[in-house]
């Protein structure tokens, strides 16, 4: 069963829970010890995974307990922003959808048949649905807050300044524009599906309309309005699946189905291609996501920095050594009362 990524974040203790303790408090939130013994355990057994004695993992971990516990406080604040965004329901869609991956890599039928598979393995669904939302939450509130921001703050002048000076980054790769086909396996047999879907390709290779194939036989539910048209992507960041599948094939001709993680089966078409060149090319969203990757850490450090001053952290005094001087790396020529 393919359960080892979410168990090894999320496996179960087998210890005694001691009596938790408060380590910091966060607004209204709370830091506790449980917490973060879960979070050490998962990390040394992530350690024990890629081949280290426990002994050594943790040994390798006790020195950055405080880093830990720092990380922590900056993640709460994060998952309370994210309450202030109201991004509940994409937050649940995104998890919903990782359950339904996860069930159709598995071959099951329903949910409730994966979360028993899950089960026998030791793995909690609530836990893994809590971790998930965790994670997600994380990944938007960045995205809105930071990534987004960072993205659009370069003017057109910083842009041009930016391409004028490192040209050799943004030389013209070698694209191509695909148009699709999707047959899911969803409700038939695998064997009915890819039958079905040689048949298509025969017949498109025999002269077949295309769009009208794929109005009729496409599994997208925008195939009829968008005739499977898809979009102009770089040759190098294609799946290798993909990029073995359109491998010398020329303009107007369709690629063998393509199987899609257990999902269903893709047809390809390639509308158009275009030969890589060394002559630079002005690509103003290249140019603002490799500002943006410069940039990000140093925003990340102010973002987080920002909702720490916006916040009422209290540590307990047991712990406040060895998590204060971390977690305040960038407040630290600021005085606080209540730090």
């Amino acid at each position: 069963m393919v359960f080892a990524a979410a168990g090894t974040a999320v496996a179960q203790e087998t210890e005694e829970r001691v009596v938790d303790e408060v380590i910091a408090q966060v607004n209204e939130g709370v830091i506790t010890l449980s917490r973060v013994k879960r979070e050490m355990k998962s990390i040394v057994d992530s350690g024990v995974e890629q081949g280290k004695t426990r002994e050594a993992a943790e040994q390798e971990l006790a020195p950055r307990k405080g880093e830990l516990i720092a990380s922590l406080i900056n993640e709460e604040l994060i998952l309370q922003r994210g309450k202030e965004l109201n991004i509940d329901r994409e937050v649940d869609q995104s998890v919903n959808q990782r359950f339904l991956q996860l069930m159709e890599q598995n071959n099951l039928k329903t949910l409730d048949a994966l979360f028993v598979e899950m089960r026998k393995n030791n793995v909690d669904p609530d836990e893994v649905r809590e971790l998930w939302r965790r994670q997600i939450v994380r990944e938007l509130v960045i995205q809105n807050d930071v990534q987004r921001k960072v993205y659009w703050e370069a003017t057109p002048r910083e842009l041009q300044e930016y391409f004028n000076k490192n040209k050799e980054r943004f030389s013209k790769p070698e694209t191509v524009t695909l148009s699709e086909i999707f047959l899911g396996f969803a409700g038939r047999s695998e064997g009915s599906v890819r039958q079905r879907a040689t048949d298509i390709v025969g017949q498109l290779r025999g002269g077949a309309d295309f769009l009208k194939t794929v109005a009729e036989t496409s599994d997208r539910p925008n195939a009829a309005t968008n005739g499977g048209k898809l979009e102009e992507y770089d040759v190098k960041e294609l799946d290798e699946r993909f990029l073995k599948a359109i491998e010398g094939k020329k303009v107007g001709e369709y690629t063998d189905p393509i199987e899609i993680d257990q999902i269903g089966l893709v047809i390809l078409r390639i509308d158009a291609r275009s030969a890589a060149s060394n002559e630079s090319r002005f690509d103003e969203n290249a140019i603002r996501i490799a500002i943006m990757q410069e940039r990000l850490p140093d925003a990340m450090k102010k973002f987080n920095a920002k909702l720490r001053e916006d916040a009422y952290i209290k540590i307990n005094d047991q712990y406040r050594p060895e998590v204060a001087p971390i977690l305040f790396a960038e407040e630290r020529t600021t005085t606080r009362s209540d730090n």
